[in-house]
């Protein structure tokens, strides 16, 4: 599978939230979109990263920005950490790795499978605008907002 690239257009998909509900990337058209892939519910770098996000949630809301968190964890396992952290935001849940997969950010070892953790800026018309493939959770959240200002400028 060819690796996706800013200016494409961004693969769809449907998904689980914590609450069992399905959200697919559609239908946040009109709105900025932080996709972003982390490997683990509860871990360590994944806690800063959404918590880095969680404190900023303001200043994304009023960027029209949403921010979806998806990894391989189950519904169970995002409940509890939305709780634990009090992430006002949305975490996915891709148990069988299909949406990692498409966007590149699977890490697959024989039956261990984990999203890597990598970010995705989708515009408001479902076009990619920038690809985070090193990601330092602690100064992520800040680096994404910087980007959308920018590219609101463009």
């Amino acid at each position: 599978m060819e690796a996706l690239t800013p200016g494409q257009i961004s693969p769809d998909f449907s998904l689980q939230d914590a609450n069992g509900v399905n959200h697919q990337l559609a239908q946040y058209r009109g709105k900025w979109v932080i996709l972003y892939f982390y490997p683990k519910d509860n871990t360590p770098g994944c806690t800063i990263e959404a918590c880095q996000f969680r404190d900023n949630d303001q200043t994304l809301k009023a960027l029209n920005a949403v921010v979806l968190g998806v990894s391989t964890d189950t519904i169970t396992s995002h409940e509890k950490f939305i709780q634990s952290q009090s992430l006002p935001f949305t975490l996915l849940s891709d148990s069988d790795g299909k949406v990692s997969q498409s966007y590149g950010a699977l890490f697959k070892l024989g039956p261990i499978k984990f999203s890597k953790r990598h970010t995705f800026i989708i515009n408001p018309e479902g076009v990619i605008t920038r690809i985070y493939r090193q990601v330092k959770p602690a100064k992520h959240s800040e680096e994404v907002i910087e980007a959308i200002k920018t590219a609101g400028r463009d």
